[in-house]
């Protein structure tokens, strides 16, 4: 009975180190600057493609050589650079039974040249029915597989006017998809019928670098098995001014989870501990089609990837209260089990994702590895449903609950435990065909 009596006080003895050692290591401060610098104005939005994410690339390269991280093994340097094509129309004209159509009620997609040109030989003129939602005609019509001109009615005029900030943006498409068969939608708001049209579309096309930003901790007895620390380091960058702001500063998203890996790094560091090998990687473009995270993945063997610890806009309670935090895809692997029962004893708790109907497991940097097994979720705390700062210009440092921020970050610490040290291994998820 002593036995165990003492066995017990230096187990409580063992968490309590631990604790004290954390929050040493993880400070309120050290977290402050580590987003109140990716948010910062100097960072411009961290837009894809700009100055601004090229700044907090090279501020992140500075955090993890601070830590003593490695670059990843055969490269030199953090960076992880990769290239796209950018595609920003130059102009467009349309014509429809010999009338000028205003730019301003032309949405187009699918560019993948410098020039295109489209009439009645190449493309299908289609019409949206006005009495139907617009949402799911317009995404049946980019799925359509052919060029067409589609139809608007009127009555669309407020949907129609909110897609197409976004389609008037530079797209980013594969070399591969460079000048190959054309699906061009071209939407054209108010006019009801066309017999004869002729349409010209003159765009840029430019080979642009992107970068990750990734290091590693080399594993001891299992170095070949890896498990990833992720967030996303780019955001929308400069928006249409609200009240004299237009930077879209990205503080939940996603410098929240980029500083939560930052930390992570540092901490398993000073562990030193680890008997996996450990990859902390900021993703670039995720906003932009998740390009930083699909590269990332094509050069991992996904059977080598034990675990992955995505880490996306935890700077809010979640809907559970305090010192909680949501899982997606909790229910394909028993990742988030052996993160619960790590932290036993502890206040803090991990939910399956209450937001099954956004589809959340798939649209963030998780799942390019999800879908080829590896049990590869995201932590998360944000109230999608609510969230009224979500990219917009207020999404900024003054918005952030830091100590919800601190508390998730030490309880992905403590949980990730035993995957980190070798003890469990979370069960594989079923591959996407």
């Amino acid at each position: 009975m002593k036995k165990i009596f003492f066995l017990t006080l230096a187990g409580m003895a063992s968490l309590q180190l631990s604790a004290q050692n954390i929050d040493k290591i993880i400070t309120r401060e050290y977290t402050d600057h580590l987003i109140k610098t990716l948010s910062s104005d100097e960072m411009q939005g961290r837009a894809t493609f700009t100055p601004g994410i090229d700044k907090a690339a090279t501020f992140i390269e500075s955090e993890f050589k601070k830590i003593g991280l490695q670059p990843l093994t055969g490269e030199k340097k953090f960076r992880q650079t990769f290239y796209k094509y950018q595609v920003a129309s130059q102009g467009k004209t349309i014509k429809i039974d010999g009338k000028d159509i205003a730019e301003e009620n032309v949405i187009v997609s699918g560019i993948n040249a410098e020039n295109i040109n489209l009439d009645k030989s190449n493309t299908t003129i289609v019409k949206l029915d006005p009495e139907k939602p617009f949402v799911n005609q317009f995404r049946a019509m980019m799925s359509a597989g052919k060029n067409q001109l589609v139809l608007v009615d009127a009555k669309f005029a407020e949907n129609f006017k909110r897609y197409k900030g976004f389609f008037d943006k530079p797209v980013t498409i594969d070399e591969k998809d460079i000048n190959s068969t054309s699906n061009v939608q071209v939407f054209v708001l108010g006019a009801n019928e066309a017999t004869d049209f002729n349409v010209e579309l003159k765009s840029k096309v430019a080979k642009m670098p992107l970068f990750n930003v990734a290091g590693m901790i080399p594993g001891k007895s299992k170095a070949k098995e890896l498990i990833v620390f992720s967030g996303h380091y780019d955001h929308l960058g400069v928006m249409k001014s609200v009240e004299g702001d237009s930077i879209a500063n990205g503080a939940d998203d996603d410098a929240s989870g980029t500083t939560a890996m930052i930390a992570l790094a540092k901490y398993y560091k000073a562990q030193k501990n680890n008997e996996r090998t450990l990859i902390f990687v900021a993703f670039t473009a995720e906003e932009i089609g998740g390009f930083g995270a699909r590269y990332f993945s094509g050069k991992l063997n996904p059977d080598d990837v034990v675990a992955m610890f995505n880490i996306e806009m935890i700077g809010k309670d979640s809907k559970f209260g305090k010192n909680t935090a949501f899982i997606t895809g909790y229910d394909k692997s028993d990742f988030g089990k052996i993160l619960q029962k790590n932290l036993a004893g502890t206040e803090f708790t991990f939910h399956p994702d209450p937001y099954i109907k956004e589809n959340l497991f798939y649209r963030s940097d998780n799942a390019t590895l999800a879908a080829l097994g590896v049990p590869a979720h995201t932590i998360s705390t944000d109230q999608i449903d609510v969230d009224k700062f979500y990219h917009t210009v207020k999404d900024e440092y003054g918005t952030l609950d830091v100590e919800n921020i601190l508390s998730t970050i030490k309880a992905i610490a403590k949980s990730a435990t035993s995957i980190v040290n070798g003890t469990d291994t979370p069960t594989r998820i079923p591959k996407l065909k």
